[in-house]
């Protein structure tokens, strides 16, 4: 969601994703070529949707027997979408409809063959329907095993008991949702698509002496939005409800805004058990005579071991330097970008031993590639050039062509577009490596 729904904003693009009825938190399968699956399909409904546009994502799951669970991703834009006739084509390595010279938008490259590989390996079925000029849809359907596992979160944490919710949506699905996950977690929950039917609401079961403990509402509503709807309710409770604001969209931006108007917690959507669990009973134990049981004592939040570690990002596509930097200035890491190889061997070679504490290295880019790079930093004559980490970022995930990443001296591999936890287990465990040899 961070990747797709930064490069959504970034073109001016609405993005959502939504979960119909109840999706368990965790499933066996893997993951990795999952994440991969997804990022692939939504990349080109980017790629081929114009402003103002819309790229959704669907999550549900359609059945379970015996312990496995038969799990849809459904995903539409509204981009330039193809003929029927390409259709069969579309998961050939660099395909392209239009291959006139004319054609702004290019091929599909290796993303879409891998695609398919991937669904395929996990004896799964995608399925594609597109019509020209209105846009395409992709469904992705397969099993994953059913998981009974509990969160750390669940384990320790309960909520005080006959907690009542209002959950406030325009859109109807992501209402139903919210709704379930809070009745998954024991929380008597009601439901309104519209701010002022919501104030309504929230002022009645005042009046009858049963108000609400928490309203969820949603950022983005016509008519009165979340902020709204949190201003006109401290009018009159006293600041005693606890409010999180549900968003989609990049919440930091308006975080102060919020917090002035009377929001206790601020929660990505779409919604699960856990994180849920998590903000509820933080926003409760802000709130006096409201704090949550703990089964457990918490522990304390554990160390952020990429703070402060500086990373080169090199990469010729500003879009994606900027959402990996990003993402690593999520986990409070210093980041610099050079927009080619040649550019990042003079950055590097001008800055003091030990400046930097790691290399996100493209491979495909103009001037000098990444291979060419990581050859001429290694050969530098300074402490650091043989052992910082190089992280080679490239859509070509067949063996040799990690092989020859790892000839031109490179230490991982990582595939494109980025999976940001995969991202920050490499380069914690890269730094920590590089930082125990000096």
């Amino acid at each position: 969601n961070i990747i797709i729904n930064g490069q959504c904003q970034d073109k001016g693009l609405h993005y959502e994703c939504s979960i119909v009825g109840k999706v368990a938190d965790y499933y066996f399968g893997d993951d990795m070529k999952l994440k991969q699956v997804l990022i692939n399909i939504l990349g080109n409904s980017v790629k081929f949707t114009d402003a103002p546009g819309d790229v959704t994502l669907t999550v549900e799951q359609v059945s379970e027997e015996n312990g496995l669970c038969t799990m849809r991703f459904t995903m539409r834009d509204t981009g330039i979408g193809m003929d029927e006739a390409f259709i069969p084509k579309l998961f050939e390595a660099f395909s392209q409809e239009d291959a006139t010279s004319t054609n702004r938008y290019g091929g599909s490259g290796l993303g879409m063959a891998i695609t398919k590989n991937f669904v395929e390996m996990m004896n799964g079925d995608i399925h594609v329907a597109s019509k020209k000029g209105v846009g395409s849809t992709f469904t992705v359907t397969l099993a994953l095993k059913a998981s009974t596992r509990i969160s750390r979160t669940e384990q320790e944490l309960r909520l005080p008991e006959n907690l009542r919710a209002l959950v406030v949506d325009d859109d109807e699905i992501a209402c139903e949702h919210a709704k379930v996950v809070l009745q998954s977690i024991g929380v008597e929950t009601d439901t309104s698509t519209q701010g002022q039917d919501a104030l309504a609401l929230l002022q009645k079961a005042k009046e009858a002496g049963r108000p609400y403990d928490l309203l969820l509402t949603d950022y983005k509503m016509p008519g009165m939005s979340g902020l709204d709807l949190t201003r006109a309710l401290r009018e009159h409770d006293e600041g005693k409800t606890a409010v999180i604001l549900l968003t989609g969209y990049n919440w930091d931006i308006i975080d102060e805004e919020a917090r002035e108007d009377g929001v206790d917690g601020i929660l990505a959507k779409p919604l699960f058990a856990d994180s849920l669990l998590q903000n509820i009973h933080t926003v409760l134990l802000n709130k006096s005579g409201a704090a949550p049981v703990e089964t457990t004592p918490a522990e304390a939040p554990a160390e952020n071991r990429l703070a402060g570690y500086r990373v080169l990002v090199v990469e010729d596509v500003l879009q994606n330097a900027e959402i990996l930097q990003d993402l690593l200035e999520i986990e409070d890491m210093l980041t610099e970008h050079a927009e080619n190889g040649a550019v990042a061997v003079q950055m590097f070679s001008d800055h003091p031993v030990g400046y930097y504490d790691a290399v996100l290295m493209d491979m495909r880019m103009p001037v000098m590639d990444g291979l060419e790079a990581t050859r001429t930093i290694r050969e530098l004559e300074r402490a650091d050039a043989r052992t910082v980490p190089i992280i080679a970022m490239t859509a070509n995930v067949f063996d040799e062509d990690v092989e020859r990443t790892m000839e031109a001296g490179m230490n991982a591999h990582l595939g494109k577009p980025i999976e940001p936890d995969l991202l920050y287990e490499t380069l914690g465990r890269l730094i920590a490596e590089y930082r125990a040899e000096k």
